[in-house]
């Protein structure tokens, strides 16, 4: 399985399993299928487009969750690691880069 490492002059490197990063990179609106660059500048609407996504997917387990109680099933199965969980350090990560204004890079 392929990995994403995301890179700054601000922080460490962060590693994410390639379904993961992608998932992220789309999330925020880049190319998942090359490397790329997250600017200073672009990194406030990244982290709320991130925070707006964490929002979403809790909203949308519960409903599913109180659906499937409502009607008698089991509730449905979800991945172990959430989205909040996953792009936390992420979130971290640019915050810092913002605050030194460097950018993040990445590459499979």
């Amino acid at each position: 399985m392929s990995l994403y490492r995301f890179k700054s002059r601000e922080t460490g490197d962060l590693v994410m399993l390639q379904p993961d990063g992608q998932h992220i990179l789309e999330i925020i609106g880049k190319d998942a299928s090359a490397a790329g660059v997250i600017l200073p500048q672009q990194i406030p609407a990244a982290v709320q487009a991130l925070r707006d996504a964490v929002v979403l997917e809790e909203a949308t387990q519960k409903r599913l969750r109180e659906e499937a109680q409502a009607q008698g099933e089991p509730p449905p199965e979800f991945p172990k690691v959430s989205l909040r969980l996953r792009s936390a350090p992420f979130i971290e990560m640019l915050q810092r880069c913002e605050k030194a204004q460097v950018e993040v890079v990445w590459g499979v």
